[in-house]
């Protein structure tokens, strides 16, 4: 019996890699298929797991708080507050903490000049709420120290750097740190931020009941019962922190996501039909094998080996292809996103996953019109040869031979009544190749309008530099360097972007600031407005979904900006069609109310039709050599190509996907 057994499984292998190479096109199309969509619904996990797992793993590790409240120092004292955290409802709670708000005048540490929101902590390691996470150096114990808050990166390089307030303070850069809360820009000693005169006193809340806003509004209510009213000036909640951090990813996950079922779907119809095609047009070959000892399980295995083949060699390759792309859309997704502490990084077990899934899938889709020649005889199968079944859509056949169209054509338009199934099959390539193209199309179509330039010109972009070692100082200032960009020869339109720092009262985090101005209030990089309107007029701001979610702003909602001193309040007009997370748009004029410097960082400038562009970048240069031009002409800008190149990619995958169905099944016919 061992013998006989170990003959047998030599004789399927041997006629299961000999129906490999016969068949090589079928081979071919089950590889390609299996290995389109292997890839493509990685990336579509990739990016799920990666929107909605590190946050909620950090946040944990951290003890991270649902609620960063700030308080009102003239409202409630700080034996009121720590008296809060034993309140009904409250789980943990780490805190009063002062809260104080300087301002930076120059550039510090790569960062433009404005507000910074300090918190006075000791140690956090072991707190019971908001454990920050000590990513290099160590934490501030004197005054003068400081803990720089960071978002991404270790920041060592910049331990032992001061930094210097507009009231003369120095503080030394001892440490660098980050937290899934985002409780502050940076930390100093207790008793350091009790002598910067703080606005506010800071209390972190760990709720019993904190999965909806609801919830989290109730609890906070109940924990700050017999306060006075204006007590609690600004309460953040983690959920809106969580919807921002997955903000961008979610702008990919609808696209990726069509695209992963798409391929899923279009690999089983497709192997499907292949296999089953390959059973019908090799019944002569199931009855040579069965005619020469060949068990029906064994006819089966033979047809399961001749698909399993190709479409392993399609999962490995479709699974490596799909791991190497997905860092850099992860990236791209979450690019201008605080991630803090959370590792963005596709989920370890995926590779796994499609390795052993994709195979089953395959496996499963293949069986059944496998199973079908076990049910054959070998006497059936070799008179059977490819022709359909006696009495399969004869009627339909009988019917169109009557009629006066071409013998050629009535035969052909009776072949989807002979074989149904088949018909069915490959009516689905065709239909999901359809729908894959039309959605590609659409939702490509929508976002790069929605990124796009807003008109046909080209534009030149004008950073300015400041001062570096190999082309020193500006030459001109910001006033000269916006006429000298009129003067230039072909230059039609000059917009001015100011770029600064500015807190949000109630806020943590200070925010950054666009303010155009010129001779237009808007540039070609500058993102529509969705939404309501522009921000043109006095007092007016716009910001993007990411921003609003955040700190759970809407449309016609006030915020007050803060810079140097001063203070002044916006009203949100507009919603731009994305945007970064932590910055706003208004104009030139609402920034004259915060600062007399308009704080320019890029001109933009439009070209007149005709006008040599490179002249201009030279007669730029020429002027003003720490100047960097670029050029950007309509619909050449960064995210349109990526969401282009993207979408473009895998619409040929798949349309390629159903293409080989429907010429596998031309081919068996």
């Amino acid at each position: 019996m061992s013998e006989r057994t170990i003959r047998g499984s030599g004789a399927v292998w041997r006629a299961s890699r000999a129906a490999v190479k016969r068949r090589r096109v079928q081979t071919v199309v089950i590889g390609l298929v299996v290995f389109c969509s292997t890839a493509t619904v990685l990336l579509a996990l990739a990016v799920i797991s990666a929107a909605r797992a590190p946050f909620d793993t950090a946040f944990e590790a951290e003890r991270g708080a649902h609620v960063n409240a700030v308080f009102d120092p003239a409202e409630a004292s700080a034996e009121q507050l720590a008296a809060t955290a034993h309140r009904p409802g409250v789980e943990a709670a780490a805190g009063p903490f002062d809260q104080a708000v300087v301002t930076i005048p120059t550039d510090w540490v790569g960062r433009p000049p404005g507000p910074l929101t300090l918190v006075g902590r000791p140690d956090p390691a072991a707190a019971p709420v908001d454990r920050v996470e000590l990513l290099s150096g160590r934490w501030a114990t004197a005054p003068g120290e400081l803990v720089m808050a960071t978002a991404g990166g270790s920041g060592e390089g910049n331990l032992g750097k001061s930094v210097t307030t507009n009231t003369g303070l120095k503080l030394t850069i001892v440490g660098s740190a980050a937290d899934m809360s985002q409780s502050a820009g940076g930390w100093v000693t207790p008793e350091q931020a009790a002598a910067l005169h703080p606005v506010g006193r800071q209390m972190l809340y760990r709720f019993a009941d904190a999965d909806t806003e609801q919830q989290l509004t109730a609890s906070l209510d109940k924990a700050t019962e017999g306060l006075p009213k204006d007590a609690v000036a600004n309460g953040q909640s983690y959920l809106v922190l969580k919807q921002a951090f997955s903000a961008g990813a979610d702008a990919y996950l609808p696209l990726m996501t069509v695209f992963g079922v798409l391929g899923l779907i279009v690999a089983t119809l497709i192997v499907g039909n292949v296999v089953s095609g390959a059973v019908v047009s090799g019944y002569r070959h199931i009855g040579v094998l069965k005619s020469i000892g060949f068990t029906p399980r064994q006819v089966v295995t033979v047809y399961l080996t001749m698909v399993s083949v190709p479409a392993a060699v399609g999962t490995v390759l479709g699974t490596a292809a799909g791991w190497a792309a997905a860092y850099p859309i992860l990236q791209t997704a979450f690019s201008g996103i605080a991630t803090g502490t959370a590792v963005i990084a596709p989920a370890g077990w995926l590779p796994v996953a499609t390795l052993l899934g994709v195979p089953l899938l395959v496996a499963l889709a293949a069986l059944l019109p496998a199973s079908r020649a076990r049910r054959l005889s070998a006497a059936q199968a070799i008179s059977a040869g490819s022709a359909p079944r006696t009495g399969r859509g004869l009627k339909v056949q009988r019917w169109l031979s009557g009629t006066r169209l071409p013998r050629a054509v009535s035969l052909g338009l009776g072949q989807p009544f002979a074989r149904p199934a088949r018909t069915a099959l490959t009516m689905a390539a065709i239909a999901l190749g359809v729908v894959t193209v039309t959605v590609t199309t659409g939702v490509t179509g929508t976002l790069a309008k929605a990124m796009s330039a807003p008109d046909e010109y080209t534009h030149i972009d004008v950073l300015t530099g400041g001062f570096t070692v190999d082309k020193g100082a500006p030459r001109l200032t910001q006033e000269q360097t916006e006429a000298m960009l009129h003067a230039a020869p072909g230059a039609d339109r000059v917009s001015v972007r100011g770029l600064v720092r500015v807190a949000v009262v109630g806020q943590p985090q200070v925010v950054f600031a666009n303010f155009y101005g010129g001779d237009a209030m808007v540039d070609h990089s500058r993102l529509n407005v969705v939404e309501g309107r522009p921000a043109t007029g006095l007092g007016e701001a716009e910001a993007g979904p990411a921003f609003l979610d955040q700190r759970g702003l809407k449309l016609g909602d006030k915020v007050t900006l803060v810079l140097d001193d001063r203070q002044t309040t916006v009203t949100l007009v507009g919603l731009e069609s994305q945007g970064n997370a932590n910055a706003l748009t208004s104009n030139d004029a609402t920034r004259a109310l915060l600062t007399p410097d308009r704080h320019v960082v890029e001109y933009d400038v439009r070209l007149a039709a005709g006008a040599d562009a490179k002249a201009y970048q030279d007669a730029v240069s020429a002027a003003d050599p720490t100047l960097s031009t670029s050029v950007v002409t309509a619909g050449t800008a960064g995210p349109v190509v990526a969401i282009r190149t993207f979408s473009t990619t895998f619409s040929v995958l798949l349309s390629v996907v159903a293409a080989l169905g429907v010429f596998n099944t031309l081919l068996l016919t």
